[in-house]
């Protein structure tokens, strides 16, 4: 489809565990377009990671084909422009930086891909800025709070311009803030730069404003579709040991003690809305 950023066709996936074939991803199909913003959620072991590092080129699929922007990344040659055009954001910011003041580190991506000074320079304010970042430029990052390092982590992804940003739990070791810090930037990076995303997450408060939720199970799709349609399917989740929204959560239950509730609700906003009329 010409349309698509990321095309994945029957991807099948397997890694050898003592000599035995053991099944990560099950004949995968799934097409994400220009400026979507797609959520992968999943309990632990269900192929989501996996997936992710499969469409940046870091693992090769056993079966089938990924293409970012046309390019197979089973094309050895095609690896860095495919790294260039879907950077990835890894689940510990430490891991991911690598120089010693802010804004060198932002510049390391560009400076790897050849690109003039002067271009680098512009790059570099302009993904501070969009990180809300560039007050800190001048910073040391071991200074900075998790959430701090994260946002400095995908702005360095930013300052290369991919297409689009895979997010594998970027979440998972901030508290609270940090998450909040992180999840303003992404929402951002999709509403106001057109930026696809892919997050891959467990926490399910964070997606409420996806286009699309693929929820993997035994590296395979078992549902797709909307915030809406995926959430309001509560018991179906939790046969897939997965929570819902603290929210939806509680229309829920307000349900199962006779008060009539939308089961899809997924914002306080709304059942606010709801319990007054």
């Amino acid at each position: 489809m010409v349309n698509d950023v990321i095309s994945i066709e029957e991807v099948s996936y397997y890694y050898n565990n003592n000599n035995e074939k053991n099944t990560a991803l099950d004949k995968v199909s799934l097409h994400i377009k220009h400026g979507e913003f797609i959520a992968i959620i999943g309990h632990n072991g269900s192929g989501k990671s996996t997936l992710s590092k499969l469409i940046n080129g870091i693992l090769i699929p056993t079966d089938g084909n990924i293409r970012v922007m046309g390019l197979n990344t089973k094309d050895e040659d095609a690896i860095w422009d495919i790294r260039q055009q879907a950077g990835m954001v890894f689940q510990n910011p430490d891991n991911q930086l690598v120089a010693t003041i802010v804004e060198e580190d932002v510049a390391f991506g560009p400076e790897n891909l050849g690109i003039p000074s002067k271009e680098i320079r512009k790059r570099v304010d302009w993904a501070l800025d969009v990180v809300e970042m560039r007050e800190y430029k001048d910073q040391k990052p071991h200074q900075l709070s998790g959430g701090q390092k994260q946002r400095i982590a995908i702005a360095g992804i930013l300052a290369m311009k991919p297409k689009c940003i895979i997010l594998d739990e970027p979440t998972a070791m901030l508290d609270p803030s940090g998450r909040r810090e992180v999840m303003n930037t992404i929402k951002r990076l999709n509403k106001d730069e057109m930026m696809t995303i892919v997050h891959i997450t467990h926490y399910m408060d964070e997606i409420i404003d996806a286009d699309r939720v693929i929820v993997m199970e035994k590296g395979k799709i078992v549902m797709e579709g909307t915030p809406r349609e995926i959430f309001s399917q509560i018991e179906e989740l939790k046969k897939l040991r997965l929570d819902v929204p603290q929210i939806t959560e509680l229309a829920y239950e307000l349900n199962k003690e006779g008060i009539p509730m939308e089961r899809d609700v997924l914002s306080v906003e709304e059942m606010v809305m709801k319990l007054c009329q």
